[in-house]
């Protein structure tokens, strides 16, 4: 059974309509695949998916010890899709302890007889449950937007990941586990933790400790989906993405591709039906379709790709914008002449793209203020 979590820094990025789409595009590939509502604190998996609300979810699940976690799984109107639903209505399920996320991945784990994809919706944030999650596979995918925002906190979704790793890696007493500690507690010490850095001293001060986190490092490789993107410009940013991890990480990340905003979305949500059921040849369901394909296609969890397969996939994914960007522009044309979009609905969403890129520039204008404080600090010391 291969595990996909799929996370996201921030919210409102688009990660449960990814997930909710790769799972129905997967199981028309013939893949038997479960669907895990695991953002347990906002769970709506269910209206992308185009269910009711649930009577029982996982929240049912963790707050009853004699419940059975087969009940809790339903089956979907798509063959080979099932679903487990998530629960907002009992208090504590974002925050899981020690022992209710064991046994929660010991149930999930135990669905690889009658299971080919598991796909995990994850909660947006770095809460430490979410990180374990992402970490129960080393191609998690991570789903981030163009805006200033998404993509910092995509960055720092797989910074917490990689020291999460990390502290997993070392046991309690093990003199590299002090030693971060201490960078922590130092107040110049958040500053320092990159793990160029810090490695020599690890590897110095404690052999073992290093030898058994570099070499779950070296498995773990994410992959990034850039989504709501306007023009092909926006997809730049994956490279942003991608030089922080490797400069300040260690961290080596693919690209699956670009998914365009698509405004058949909306339509898709409200006739309560995944888009790529909805309307299959809209740019938005292509693009899920050709990152499904992806996934099916790579090697399993166990090969890593090279250093070209992850040039090539950053270059492919810049070429998958250009052409589909060409293809937005007839696209909405169409929409136009067959009566799908009318001028309101494009009035509208100009509207709302303005709102957008004005909430954009104060997003940029604040980091850049920042930035100027932050420097001037630094040059007073």
């Amino acid at each position: 059974m291969r595990i996909i979590p799929v996370a996201s820094g921030k919210g409102g990025v688009g990660k449960s309509l990814v997930s909710a789409n790769l799972g129905v595009a997967f199981a028309q590939a013939g893949q038997r695949v479960v669907v895990a509502d695991l953002d347990l604190g906002a769970s709506n998996l269910h209206l992308v998916l185009g269910h009711h609300a649930p009577q029982l979810g996982i929240g049912t699940f963790l707050s009853n010890t004699k419940s059975n976690f087969a009940d809790v799984i339903v089956d979907t109107d798509v063959r080979g899709l099932r679903f487990i639903p998530g629960d907002t209505e009992i208090p504590g399920t974002a925050n899981l302890k020690t022992i209710q996320l064991k046994s929660l991945v010991k149930e999930l784990v135990a669905l690889q007889d009658d299971t080919d994809i598991l796909l995990l919706d994850l909660g947006a944030g770095t809460h430490q449950s979410i990180l374990d999650f992402f970490l129960l596979s080393p191609q998690g995918l991570i789903v981030s937007a163009p805006a200033v925002t998404a993509v910092l906190n995509a960055y720092v979704f797989l910074k917490n990941t990689v020291f999460r790793l990390m502290f997993n890696s070392f046991t309690k007493s093990s003199k590299a586990r002090k030693y971060v500690e201490k960078l922590q507690s130092d107040s110049s010490g958040p500053q320092k933790m990159y793990i160029p850095k810090i490695l020599p001293e690890i590897q110095n001060i404690d052999k073992n400790s290093y030898n058994t986190f570099v070499s779950r490092l070296e498995r773990l490789h994410p992959r990034l989906i850039m989504n709501m993107v306007d023009e092909p410009k926006d997809a730049d940013v994956a490279m942003k993405i991608r030089r922080s991890c490797e400069e300040y990480l260690d961290l080596k990340i693919e690209h699956l591709g670009v998914i365009y905003r698509d405004v058949i979305q909306d339509k898709a949500l409200a006739s309560r039906l995944p888009i790529v059921l909805y309307k299959p040849q809209a740019m938005l369901s292509q693009a899920i379709y050709r990152i499904a394909d992806k996934i099916l296609q790579s090697e399993e969890d166990s090969i890593l790709p090279s250093e070209q397969q992850i040039e090539d996939s950053f270059q492919e994914a810049g070429v998958e914008a250009e052409i589909d960007f060409d293809n937005k522009m007839d696209y909405v044309e169409d929409l136009l002449h067959t009566g799908a979009l009318n001028q309101g609905d494009l009035v509208e969403t100009i509207k709302s793209q303005q709102l957008e890129i004005s909430k954009l520039r104060k997003e940029n204008n604040f980091i850049k203020m920042k930035l100027t404080k932050a420097f001037e600090q630094g040059y007073r010391a």
